[in-house]
């Protein structure tokens, strides 16, 4: 049986008077790249929560709108959410699947408790818990073949730096190169604990079953080579355990050549920030990926230069797998 698993940053999706570009120039572009995905399985990053009314909760209007009269309206879905069950009011994870989910998670400093940290320009305040912008988003699927998948949505702090007190002067000036190199520190911590405690779940995955198959997913800003990515990866060049070969997540985007090796491009370097990342046995499943990224813009010059937007400057990403029938 042939599996199709997506991932896509719709980059702040949204309706109403927030919303970087009127919903249907966005819709007018985003829908025919989500028909070319023809997803089984897609994790999207980013995607925003309206209040139609005031007296009402918060509510996926402007994906709803997008899937409609799409073959994605009645898959199954996940979402993240606060504990009360609200959503969250920008850059929820969403899963869906042509299949139920049997399970799902949702974890933020829960398996790793966030490292304390005293900053330089509040010697006073006493150390604080430097915590995760988002959560992970996590759902077990269940194939007709009886074959179980695991899919981990991830999104990644951006690499820029944390704001400190009395330290910027603007939204991207800092007062000193201090200042900025504190809140860049801050900013590596938080991403780097926040790749750590997906590892941690996909370590509790595979200690329960070796045999899983596991799919990391999402916007994990960093490439192959960054910190965040080998805390992922757990390679045995790193770990130095061929025991541990087992544990080894594989960037499937390795086998796509240099030039088409992308999926962001700032300020004219191409560089490939969003990934799907399969365990050992899914690796085995795995036939072929494709990264959409003909008609990608560059994001600084089109911030600069282009009003109201309807692109997502992240390309999305597709890998196709033959799952066989469970043993």
């Amino acid at each position: 049986m042939k599996v199709r698993l997506a991932t896509f940053n719709l980059e702040n999706l949204d309706s109403g008077p927030k919303a970087s570009a009127p919903v249907e120039a966005r819709f007018s572009v985003l829908r025919p790249q989500l028909a070319r995905l023809n997803a089984d399985v897609l994790c999207f990053q980013e995607v925003n929560a309206q209040r139609i009314l005031s007296a009402e909760p918060r509510s996926l209007d402007a994906l709803n709108q997008l899937l409609a009269d799409s073959p994605y309206q009645n898959f199954h879905r996940l979402g993240t959410a606060h504990d009360d069950g609200s959503l969250l009011d920008k850059h929820n994870l969403v899963i869906i699947s042509r299949w139920p989910f049997l399970e799902r998670r949702q974890i933020k400093e829960e398996l790793l408790e966030p490292p304390l940290y005293q900053t330089r320009v509040e010697p006073d305040a006493g150390a604080k818990a430097v915590g995760w912008d988002r959560p992970l988003l996590a759902g077990l699927i269940e194939f007709p073949t009886m074959q179980r998948l695991w899919v981990v949505n991830l999104h990644l702090r951006a690499p820029l730096a944390a704001a400190l007190p009395g330290e910027k002067s603007g939204s991207f000036s800092w007062n000193s190169v201090s200042g900025w190199a504190e809140g860049f520190f801050l900013a590596s911590m938080k991403r780097n604990g926040q790749a750590l405690e997906a590892r941690l779940f996909v370590e509790e995955v595979l200690s329960a079953d070796p045999d899983a198959l596991v799919a990391v997913c999402g916007d994990l800003n960093a490439e192959s080579e960054e910190v965040p990515l080998r805390i992922l990866r757990a390679d045995l060049d790193d770990t130095g355990n061929g025991a541990l070969s087992g544990k080894v997540l594989t960037p499937l985007e390795r086998v796509l050549p240099d030039w088409r090796r992308f999926s962001v491009i700032h300020a004219g370097r191409k560089t490939m920030l969003d990934h799907i990342l399969a365990s050992r046995n899914l690796l085995n499943a795995f036939s072929t990926i494709e990264v959409h990224n003909e008609a990608l813009g560059d994001e600084l010059s089109a911030y600069a230069c282009v009003g109201q937007s309807p692109e997502s400057y992240h390309a999305p990403l597709v890998a196709e797998f033959d799952i066989l029938d469970a043993d």
